[in-house]
This record gives structure tokens, C-alpha cells and sequence, in this order.
């Protein structure tokens, strides 16, 4: 995902059907899934593959999905997804340990959850780390001086000025639902 990520760094996060029908449209290589059901989710990552995109699914937020690790065995044996987008250690690290990109999510709202981002990190081992929201400079300067995991900036990154911004900071990528970042 590195690779495709230098050369286009903007993730398109799909977040219903109107934003599939886009991300399918969309120059973006890399695409989060962030919606359907345990019903729908092989059909939807199905479609994004035949783009030619590489598929990560938010476990978190897929109905009928529950947090353990036999949700990352499913998406690994029924939907060819390349990895998962998890706010939750345990199954970042069972995505990884199962040859899935991790991507560990976290929603920074305050010093306890920035000090606490550390301590998770050295338990799920992600491949990148989305904090969020992301239009934060500041923050994402911190964090590369702390962490050596590369960081996806994704939540609230509506124009071009956050995607320079969190870019300059040192964020890897960008993840956002916004289809006119998507074609920056």
C-alpha cells in the first residue's frame, strides 16, 4: 500500500452507495470501506477490487460484525479484502498476524487518548495509524516524532488546504469521504 500511497496519496473512505459509485469513478488506488453488512461486505469489496483498488474494511463499523478475532478470519476468507481499519488493538494485531494490512484507527479528543496511542500501538503493531480527526498540523508533527508507524490523516479533511497541511505535518496519506479531495 506504500508504494501506491507515494503516488497518490488521498484514500477514498466509502461510507454508502453513492460513495462506492464515486470511489469506483475515482484516480484513488486505495479505498476504506466504512459501511454495509456482514451480508453485503463481500459484494461491496468485490466491486472495489474489479476497479482495481486495494480494499480495507472498518470492522468496526460493519453491521453484524462484532470485536473479535473471528471477524478478521471472515474477512480474510470471504472477501478478499487486503487488510481492516479497527479502533481496537486485538484485531489490528490478528489482522497482521493473519498477512492483512492492519490500519489502527484513533480518535485523538484529548492528552489522555495522544498519551494512551503509544501503549496500543506496541500491542496491535499496525502497518499505518488513522488519527482522526485529521485537519489537526500540530498533532500529526507530535505523533511523527513519537511513533515510527506511518500515519493516515482521515476525519474532517474537507479541502486542500487540510490535505498540504496534514501532508506537511508528515502524514503518509490522506483518508476522506469528500469526493473533491479525492480528486486533488
Amino acid at each position: 500500500m506504500e508504494d501506491l500511497l507515494l503516488d497518490n496519496p488521498v484514500i477514498a473512505s466509502v461510507k454508502d452507495d453513492a460513495g462506492l459509485d464515486a470511489a469506483l469513478r475515482s484516480e484513488c488506488p486505495v479505498a476504506f470501506l466504512l459501511y454495509g453488512s456482514v451480508l453485503t461486505v463481500p459484494s461491496l469489496v468485490e466491486r472495489l477490487k474489479n476497479a482495481g483498488k486495494t480494499v480495507l474494511v472498518n470492522v468496526d463499523l460493519v453491521e453484524g460484525f462484532v470485536a473479535k478475532e473471528i471477524v478478521v478470519e471472515y474477512v480474510r476468507e470471504k472477501t478478499g479484502a487486503d487488510g481492516i481499519l479497527s479502533s481496537k488493538a486485538a484485531l489490528v494485531k490478528a489482522a497482521r498476524a493473519r498477512g492483512l494490512l492492519g490500519v489502527h484507527r484513533f480518535f485523538l479528543v484529548d492528552s489522555f487518548s495522544y498519551h494512551n496511542l503509544g501503549r496500543q500501538i506496541a500491542i496491535s503493531k499496525p502497518d499505518y495509524v488513522e488519527i482522526l480527526p485529521g485537519c489537526v498540523p500540530r498533532v500529526i508533527t507530535w505523533l511523527r516524532a513519537d511513533i515510527d508507524v506511518p500515519i493516515i490523516a482521515g476525519g474532517l479533511v474537507c479541502d486542500k488546504d487540510d490535505v498540504v497541511a496534514a501532508l506537511g505535518a508528515g502524514a503518509a496519506a490522506i483518508a476522506s469521504s469528500n469526493t473533491d479531495v479525492w480528486a486533488m
